[in-house]
């Protein structure tokens, strides 16, 4: 769903929020189903994301609460926007919600990243949840 400057994906994985919590915050696991960099959960942490052919993408983490929800903001100087994970027990699983916010709009790469990422994020959590079922 796109929404104003806020993209919003929701899925379903069938893994309790330790394990997706893990795959969230493991930076070995994370390069495996989005990109390198050394996140960890920590308020005022800053890392680095390896986006391939974006670059390497600056972010620091905003918002903990330990297997519930983790934000940082993303691609700082540039893109400067926020990206929020919401683990929510659901069942023996987890639904994941992924808010993506605070695009630019007004600029041609704001606007190109939104659109680009509202198709791409969808196929991130696929990966994700690929990633989650060759750990199980």
């Amino acid at each position: 769903m796109i929404e104003n400057d806020t993209i919003t994906c929701e899925k379903f994985l069938p893994h309790p929020p330790a394990k997706v919590w893990r795959a969230l915050t493991d930076p070995e696991l994370h390069a495996r189903w989005w990109a390198a960099g050394d996140v960890k959960p920590v308020v005022g942490h800053r890392f680095t994301l390896d986006m391939g052919n974006f670059g390497l993408q600056p972010c620091e983490v905003t918002e903990v609460d330990e297997r519930r929800l983790l934000a940082y903001r993303f691609a700082e100087g540039t893109l400067d926007t926020t990206v929020t994970w919401e683990l929510r027990p659901e069942g023996e699983g987890t639904r994941l919600v992924l808010t993506h916010a605070g695009f630019d709009l007004d600029s041609p790469m704001g606007r190109q990243a939104y659109e680009g990422m509202g198709e791409g994020w969808p196929h991130v959590l696929a990966r994700l949840g690929a990633v989650l079922d060759e750990t199980a």
